[in-house]
C-alpha cells in the first residue's frame, strides 16, 4: 500500500486532520498525484478491495474537467467535490499537483466544509514546502 509519496509524519498528519474533522464517520483517506497514490487510512471494518487506481484516474480527470468547465463563471473558484453513494460519501480536494480523497459515512454540509478546509490547508502546506 505505501508508495513513499508521503513521509510517515505527513501521512499521520492528513489522517489526524481528517479524523479530527470527521470523527468515527471516516472510512478512508487516499493521497494522490497525477502518477501515483497512497491509501494512508482504511477503517478496520472495511475491505481493502476498492480499485483505487481507477478512482484516482477518474478523480484527477474529473478535477481538471470541472476546473476548466467552471473557470471564469459567476460561481467563483472551484473548491472541492462531494460525491454521494448508497453507502457513504467521497470528498475530493485537489491542488495543481496533488490531492486527497476521503470517504465517509454520513456527514453534514458543515462537516464537509470543515474537512475540505483542513485538507486544503494540508495540500497548501505541502505545496509551499516544495518551493
Amino acid at each position: 500500500m505505501a508508495t513513499g509519496l508521503l513521509t510517515s509524519a505527513a501521512a499521520e498528519q492528513i489522517v489526524t486532520t481528517c479524523r479530527t474533522a470527521i470523527g468515527d464517520s471516516l472510512r478512508s483517506v487516499t493521497y494522490f498525484t497525477r502518477d501515483d497514490f497512497e491509501q494512508v487510512y482504511l477503517r478496520e471494518d472495511l475491505e481493502r478491495d476498492a480499485d483505487l487506481s481507477t478512482f484516482i484516474g477518474h478523480e484527477w480527470r474529473g478535477f481538471k474537467t470541472a476546473q476548466t468547465a467552471y473557470e471564469g463563471t459567476e460561481l467563483g473558484d472551484y473548491n472541492y467535490t462531494i460525491r454521494v453513494f448508497d453507502n457513504g460519501f467521497l470528498i475530493r480536494v485537489t491542488s495543481e499537483s496533488d490531492g486527497v480523497f476521503v470517504t465517509t459515512d454520513g456527514l453534514t454540509v458543515k462537516d464537509f466544509e470543515e474537512v475540505a478546509t483542513a485538507v486544503n490547508s494540508f495540500l497548501e502546506n505541502r505545496e509551499s514546502s516544495r518551493e
